[in-house]
């Protein structure tokens, strides 16, 4: 673990510091506050590096897992009358036992099925992540908080009363009271009832109704009325330098500069600018109320969202072990890593952290400054613990309205674009009266505005049960048994018996017969690592695979990218017609396969080799 320290050293502070400003911003969007994000990526940062599968893994508070958190978050304070501290045990339990999950997940070998989850619900996913964290930071960013506008809080006069006799009333019966026999008890109880408790139920409620993307929309008028032209300056000015200074340079995280610099400037300034929450200073305590105030009704009805936090983690993690493989040419653990990322997870809970995942950019930061073992990853969690410790009352001064603008560019860098500008061309495979429409588009687009307006858990269920239906029907239509993509060497074809045996360690031939899809994409990709040093040609055979999708598509173009980059030439013979379409909407053909390297049969395609391909081995 020692051998690479130097690197690791610097990888793992690289990253932690890359890390820092999100982890206070990922933790303000949660609605716990930015020690929760500071914690959280404390703790799952070094235990996910010490027991993970994946080498060079960065991992702490994501885009993705902040989004859910925060709806888990909201519906329990919600039943806790809008006292954090009171919700709190709950909340933690439901994020411990995500982790618990995530380790069960790992243990029961599910890594090796993440691969089945198609991309149109990824990509829709994805983008209503960042439409909701882009929608959700403009109050914050121009200053407008609706508990604190007494206008609009004292329209929820009247159903906060409702819900605080509701509650009286479930007490009752909770005891035993027969309410309709003893009316006295109920009128006493009421009578207790201060003009705090009111103002604090109809704050918790107009919280409640401004909340995620169709409460900011609801609000939004209302706050535009009353900018807080400071805090937007600050915002603004924020993402301006996150933007512009990554045109200066990029091995200097920009984040961090405009954190300091925006921050400085505020607070040197004497700007009467809002302070994110105090960080409380001193190492981070377990919340044993966790187990001492365990209460199964109030965790039960969020089972389901935390194995949804436990899947999606995994998504996110295994995803982000597939970057770092390709950077690193390694090989991660998928299992292990899922045991690493519950582990992190769980105890990052018990200490009062939100949950994480492996984070695509800390890692690639990491292994870009030489990052090599998980001796950096675990450097980049102690380096935040340091920074806790040392520097938890300054990091309280910050502004804000500088995390919302943080999180504004989080937004938009977590969209899926690629998918986003794929819409147009993917085929109309679906009829509906006088519309021809894309299933894979509609997928997407279902899964994205349901998970911005709705739910973000339903939504991807839905998306996944449809996505399946598609497939099925598609399947089904072409009469595909089943996709076969089989080890480099392969049977020859019968036209291939009277190939040039020396060309043979030259030139490569790969038959791919059904399907190429979300299902079969793994084993596809592994093409390009089988290929041998001494090949200077792949024959690509595609006359049976009658079907590809938009998974299936880019494994594809991400292996033809893989084999031009070794300066390997692509030869594709009998391309069908559907599988032809797709690789010409986003250009595959002509920009990676030029025409002339596409051939109807194979007979002309040996024709072609025999005239360019030299014998440089010697046979």
């Amino acid at each position: 673990m020692f051998k690479h320290f130097r690197g690791d050293l610097f990888g793992g502070i690289t990253a932690g510091i890359v890390a820092l400003p999100l982890a206070l911003a990922f933790g303000v969007s949660s609605g716990l506050g930015p020690s929760a994000g500071l914690y959280g990526a404390i703790f799952i940062s070094f235990f996910a590096a010490l027991f993970g599968g994946t080498n060079t893994q960065i991992s702490g508070p994501t885009a993705p897992m902040t989004a859910v958190s925060m709806v888990v978050i909201a519906g329990v304070i919600a039943i806790n009358d809008g006292d954090v501290s009171k919700a709190l045990p709950a909340i933690l339990t439901i994020f411990l036992l995500a982790g618990l999950m995530q380790i069960g997940l790992g243990f029961i070998g599910l890594g090796k099925y993440i691969k089945y989850i198609p991309y149109p619900v990824v990509s829709g996913f994805m983008t209503a992540i960042g439409v909701i964290i882009l929608v959700t930071q403009i109050l914050p960013a121009i200053g407008y908080y609706p508990k604190e506008d007494l206008e609009y809080v004292n329209k929820f006069m009247p159903a906060a009363e409702e819900k605080i006799l509701e509650n009286i009333l479930r007490e009752e019966a909770g005891e035993g009271i027969l309410v309709l026999e003893n009316f006295e008890e109920t009128i006493n109880r009421a009578q207790k009832i201060t003009p705090y408790d009111m103002a604090k139920e109809a704050k918790t409620l107009a919280s409640k109704e401004a909340s995620g993307v169709v409460g900011t929309i609801k609000v939004l008028p209302r706050a535009l009325k009353s900018i807080n032209w400071l805090e937007l300056a600050l915002a603004l000015t924020t993402i301006f330098i996150i933007y512009g200074f990554k045109k200066i340079t990029t091995k200097v995280p920009s984040t961090l500069v405009a954190l300091i610099i925006v921050s400085g400037t505020a607070y040197g300034f004497g700007l009467g600018y809002r302070p994110i929450e105090e960080i409380p200073s001193g190492l981070p305590l377990p919340n044993f109320e966790i187990f001492t105030k365990f209460q199964l009704d109030s965790v039960a009805p969020y089972i389901f969202t935390a194995l949804t936090l436990a899947l999606l983690g995994a998504i996110d993690s295994l995803l982000t072990s597939v970057v770092a493989d390709n950077m690193t040419q390694t090989k991660h653990n998928p299992n292990k890593e899922l045991v690493g990322q519950g582990i992190g997870n769980s105890i990052a809970a018990i200490f009062g952290g939100i949950p994480g995942a492996g984070a695509t950019i800390r890692t690639v930061v990491n292994i870009n400054s030489g990052g090599k073992t998980k001796l950096s990853g675990m450097t980049a969690g102690i380096l935040l613990l340091i920074i806790l410790l040392a520097l938890g009352p300054v990091a309280s001064q910050i502004p804000a309205a500088v995390l919302a603008g943080i999180l504004v560019t989080v937004g938009i860098g977590v969209m899926d674009y690629k998918g986003l500008k794929a819409i147009p061309y993917l085929p109309k495979d679906i009829t509906l009266g006088p519309l021809k429409l894309s299933s894979e588009v509609i997928i997407m687009l279902v899964v994205m505005v349901l998970s911005s307006i709705w739910n973000l858990v339903y939504a991807v269920g839905i998306g996944l049960i449809f996505a399946s239906l598609m497939f099925m029907k598609k399947i089904g239509d072409l009469t595909a048994k089943r996709s076969d993509v089989k080890p480099l060497r392969e049977k020859a074809w019968p036209d291939e018996k009277d190939f040039p045996k020396k060309l043979t360690e030259e030139v490569v031939i790969k038959h791919l017969k059904g399907p190429l899809f979300f299902g079969s994409t793994s084993e596809f990709q592994q093409l390009a690592e089988q290929i041998p040093k001494t090949a200077t040609t792949v024959v690509i055979r595609l006359g049976r695979m009658q079907y590809m999708d938009q998974s299936g598509l880019y494994a594809m173009e991400d292996v033809l990218q893989d084999l031009i980059s070794k300066n390997i030439t692509v030869l594709m013979v009998n391309i069908l017609d559907q599988p032809k379409y797709m690789m010409e909407r986003i250009d595959i053909i002509p920009d990676l396969i030029p025409e002339e390297h596409i051939f109807r049969n194979f007979k002309s395609c040996l024709a072609w080799i025999k005239e360019n391909v030299k014998d440089e081995t010697g046979n």
